[in-house]
């Protein structure tokens, strides 16, 4: 396959048989193909605009950045991994620890340089000695948990952030997509998400014209009039420039307090292939140590300039499971657009003024589907969830990262959400099944011989497999 940069076309490149999925060595014509890689930076421009100015660092500079890393990761899985690289949302909370403790920008993009060559460094592990050190330590009732909690766990920023914001346009904008993505049949049906933006901003823009200003929180801010969709800020960017750089600076007391991440990226790099390979019908444990270590030399290149770290993006996920289209070319398209996006301060108030109504009623959608994943990995991994090995560390694990429970070390460390619901599903999975009868330990084997391969027939079709 060489770098992955050849593609067949799918059928006639228009529109795809009902129920067919354009894999990711084939494409859509051109124009069709450009047009989903604009939808995926759409749905992964909320995180990764957001993410940033939460860390303190430049959106601009995040966005450019996560096509770059988008490149990079193709190359390295030489297509056979579609998959998105966004801002991770997993370091916002590390980034404020690491600040409020005195540290600047350069000492968070420091601090996450050395996470991302730890995850550079797994990833080789990985490579090295194949999959099963990751399928061992998480079989796929821990990668169904983690998938399940890393998507669970963004709900409190639709009920809590967007949805607040204008509750009725969140409403119909989740009904015209739901809708959209039922409903609608060939091409447009494939990129239902990004018509459901559209919507929602003709909906915001006609509100505006009925009924004037809105009295509702703004973005996290107390509630004031606003208008739904507000573009003064359109006006007043330019129409290109350079976002400002940085390099990273080391300290270790912030360095100590990013290094957990690194676990909780690990799983969700491995659930988030996990999911990819359910969804495209290729199991990808060869690639596995080949995409964490690409996430890592990512998120370096990233951070060594002063952007923030990447990681393989859930709602680019979600809008894969919305059109089943897996083409690699719809990434690089994607990647395209952001590199040139970031490099255009217009575009980027454009897509920031995006309202949070519309946000909420698309992500009540894709977060949720992200969260259903998991149960699919469960499924397909014929996991008995009447079996308590099973049952509570799973029950556990996605109760904390979905509720952000927190365990507070000392003042300016803590763990709480994703990282503390990933380790509680690794260390109490393999704690109770330590303890646990045998007859318990029976009922499912250890490493995941039901979605992945580590014989001889490893590459065959998973139907012509014993």
């Amino acid at each position: 396959m060489g770098f992955g940069l050849r593609w067949t076309l799918h059928g006639d490149g228009r529109t795809p048989a009902p129920g067919a999925v354009v894999r990711p060595d084939e494409r859509l014509s051109w124009p069709r193909t450009a047009g989903l890689g604009a939808q995926h930076v759409v749905a992964m421009f909320g995180a990764s605009f957001v993410s940033p100015v939460l860390m303190g660092l430049d959106p601009n500079l995040a966005i450019m950045m996560s096509g770059i890393a988008t490149a990079v990761f193709l190359l390295a899985t030489r297509g056979r991994v579609p998959s998105y690289l966004g801002c991770s949302l997993s370091f916002v909370g590390v980034a404020a620890a690491i600040r409020a403790g005195g540290g600047d920008s350069a000492v968070v993009t420091g601090a996450v340089f050395v996470v991302g060559a730890a995850l550079f460094l797994a990833g080789l592990a990985v490579q090295r000695f194949g999959a099963r050190i990751i399928h061992a330590a998480m079989p796929p009732v821990v990668t169904g948990a983690v998938v399940m909690l890393i998507g669970f766990n963004l709900a409190p920023v639709t009920a809590a952030t967007y949805w607040p914001q204008d509750q009725w346009t969140a409403l119909l904008t989740m009904l015209f997509t739901g809708l959209a993505v039922v409903c609608l049949r060939g091409f447009w049906s494939r990129i239902a998400i990004f018509l459901g933006l559209v919507f929602g901003y003709g909906i915001s823009w006609v509100f505006d014209l009925l009924f004037g200003k809105i009295h509702s929180t703004a973005g996290g801010t107390e509630a004031v009039d606003h208008w739904r969709l507000d573009l003064s800020g359109v006006g007043k960017a330019d129409w290109i420039g350079l976002p400002s750089l940085h390099g990273p600076s080391f300290e270790w007391s912030a360095i100590l307090i990013a290094l957990p991440v690194v676990i909780a990226l690990i799983a969700e790099n491995a659930g988030h292939i996990k999911a990819v390979g359910e969804m495209t019908g290729d199991p990808l444990d060869d690639k596995l140590g080949t995409a964490i270590a690409a996430d890592g030399a990512a998120s370096m290149l990233s951070t060594a300039v002063g952007g923030p770290p990447n990681t393989t993006y859930s709602e680019n996920i979600g809008v894969m499971a919305a059109t089943r289209v897996y083409s690699t070319a719809a990434y690089w398209a994607a990647a395209g657009f952001a590199l040139l996006f970031g490099l255009c301060p217009k575009f980027g108030a454009v897509v920031a003024a995006i309202p949070g109504g519309v946000l909420g009623g698309i992500t009540v959608i894709l977060y949720g589907m992200i969260g259903l994943l998991g149960a699919q990995i469960w499924l397909n991994g014929r996991v008995d969830l009447r079996n308590p090995l099973n049952l509570v560390p799973a029950a556990a694990g996605i109760i904390i990262g979905v509720g952000g429970v927190k365990l507070h070390f000392s003042d300016s460390f803590e763990l709480g959400g994703i990282a503390l619901g990933t380790i509680v599903v690794i260390t109490g999975y393999h704690a109770l099944r330590y303890f646990a009868p045998e007859h318990l330990k029976r009922q499912e084997p250890l490493l995941d011989s039901g979605t992945s391969a580590y014989d001889e027939g490893a590459g065959e079709p998973r139907d012509k497999r014993g």
